[in-house]
């Protein structure tokens, strides 16, 4: 009347004649060697070792190294985390300051100064979400006028890049800073204007660390100077000029799985 392991024959027992489960968890055996369960993870997890004595649990996978995409925010918004991704690589750039503005003959005013640069890898498996705030190029400095800094840019409170600051009617403006990434770096400082002869100069704001500041260029109003694409605004070089604005920043997420 007894059924015992003398009275079973190997692979006797098949699938229909286990109790059932739930969907998705595993069998195992607890620290008594007794069969215990795992429960169903997540879509992206892995079933990982809690040790010896533990039952293993899934989780999220660490050391991302497979390159899923890329997203680029070029005005401020909200950065997502696309499912499967646990790693990321952020950089920011500050927006660029404004050229100078001039208002003397034959001379040139300074170039704006190229926003800074931080570039951070960051674990974000428990993150769903990160404000982006993507800092604003500086306005060019009217007619005998200084340039606007440009605009912060940074990735939630985690690392932040600050703007180039304006040129004048004769210096090039400072560069900004990153701050808070496992790399900070400035960015170029706007070029130094010419107090004789500002044709042949032409100051240019200062490159940002992906792309040049905008050149000066010999001419009336804000159309004939050269706009900064990520950097310094390019400086006035006749009178009665205003400089050239600055580049906006940027953000780049680069996202593994």
């Amino acid at each position: 009347g007894s059924i015992d392991t003398a009275h079973l024959a190997d692979n006797a027992v098949s699938l229909a004649k286990m109790a059932g489960g739930t969907d998705g968890n595993l069998i195992t055996y607890d620290a008594s060697g007794d069969p215990a369960h795992v429960a169903a993870g997540s879509s992206g997890e892995v079933l990982t070792s809690q040790g010896a004595g533990s039952v293993p649990v899934f989780a999220a996978a660490t050391g991302g190294n497979t390159l899923a995409s890329v997203q680029v925010f070029t005005s401020s918004g909200t950065w997502t985390r696309p499912s499967g991704v646990i790693t990321v690589m952020v950089e920011v750039v500050g927006g660029g300051g404004g050229g100078g503005g001039n208002s003397a003959g034959n001379t040139a005013s300074g170039g704006g100064g190229a926003g800074g640069y931080a570039r951070e890898l960051l674990d974000v498996s428990s993150t769903s979400s990160a404000t982006v705030t993507v800092g604003a190029g500086g306005a060019g400095g009217s007619a005998g006028g200084t340039g606007t800094t440009g605009g912060t840019t940074s990735f939630a409170a985690l690392l932040s890049a600050t703007g180039g600051v304006g040129g004048t009617t004769s210096n090039g403006g400072e560069a900004g800073i990153g701050s808070g990434g496992d790399f900070n770096a400035k960015g170029g400082p706007g070029h130094q204007g010419s107090a004789v002869n500002g044709y042949a100069g032409n100051p240019m704001g200062g490159n940002s660390f992906f792309q040049g500041g905008g050149k000066g260029v010999n001419g009336t109003g804000v159309g004939s100077i050269s706009v900064g694409i990520l950097g310094g605004g390019g400086s006035a070089v006749s009178s009665s000029s205003a400089g050239g604005a600055g580049g906006s920043g940027i953000v780049i997420v680069t996202e593994y799985t």
